[in-house]
């Protein structure tokens, strides 16, 4: 058989004749001026960025962020602060030109064109020139942005006290409290969520952020009527709504909660 009897050759037209096979440049007359991106650049750069992500990782192994207490809307004075990465969107927010009325150009409009331009830059400056000096746009508005953001950032956290913020608000740990099994069928239950307990002292008596904890109390069932009509300390009066026997139910229920935790303990 002669070679190629039989065989028929097709041509495709979306492929164009003169089509060659991508080939990288050759840079070796530019020694260290330019290189390919592929995979020569952007390999560089996945180093570098797996260099600083494994630094970052074991900065906040060896000094973890300090947590705080449970957040009281009634403790008026609390100062809430962002992260430290958005202190300086805290502070420009502080300015008349992004507060108030014009809220939106501070928290929107401004950040929305920072961070824009910085995604959008490969796409908007395709000048052939890398040496900062040769691009002064760039360079200009880069160091204007680096200047800005660090500024920014020292102000919002020049006049915190960090140190008597951090000790003001150490997390409250809870006290070890035995578990108790809730009898959520019992009346004196029922009485507890009619009558808002539960939104302070929490569904299984232990507190919350706004009212300690029932368990583990020593009053009697008269102490704990005359509470929950008198009030005591920051409790007001008058939180109990209902008849003499009910609320005598209400304390019955929460004696004998406590009296099972005794007996747990």
């Amino acid at each position: 058989m002669k070679r190629g009897k039989g065989m028929k050759f097709v041509g495709d037209s979306r492929v164009t004749a003169d089509k060659k096979k991508f080939i990288p440049k050759d840079y070796s007359e530019f020694p260290g001026r330019t290189e390919a991106f592929w995979p020569n650049y952007l390999l560089k750069e996945w180093l570098v960025g797996a260099v600083f992500i494994i630094g970052f990782l074991c900065l906040t192994i060896a000094h973890p962020a300090p947590l705080e207490k449970m957040a009281d809307p009634t403790d008026t004075s609390y100062l809430p602060l962002p992260d430290w990465y958005f202190l300086f969107l805290y502070q420009l927010l502080k300015y008349k030109f992004a507060s108030a009325q014009f809220f939106v150009l501070g928290a929107i409009v401004i950040p929305g064109l920072a961070f824009g331009g910085l995604l959008l830059a490969p796409f908007l400056d395709r000048g052939k020139e890398r040496r900062p000096h040769k691009r002064p746009i760039a360079t200009g508005l880069m160091i204007l942005s680096f200047i800005a953001v660090f500024w920014l950032t020292y102000e919002a956290s020049a006049h915190v006290d960090w140190e008597e913020k951090a000790e003001n608000n150490k997390p409250e740990l809870p006290d070890d409290q035995p578990t108790v099994e809730i009898d959520e069928s019992d009346p004196g239950y029922a009485l507890y969520e009619e009558n808002s307990c539960i939104n302070c002292h929490g569904g299984d008596l232990t507190g919350g952020g706004a009212a300690p904890g029932l368990i583990g109390m020593e009053h009697g069932v008269d102490e704990i009527k005359d509470i929950a009509v008198n009030g005591v300390g920051q409790m007001p009066a008058d939180q109990f709504q209902g008849t003499e026997e009910e609320l005598q139910q209400l304390a019955d229920f929460i004696v004998s909660v406590n009296e099972q935790a005794a007996e747990e303990e």
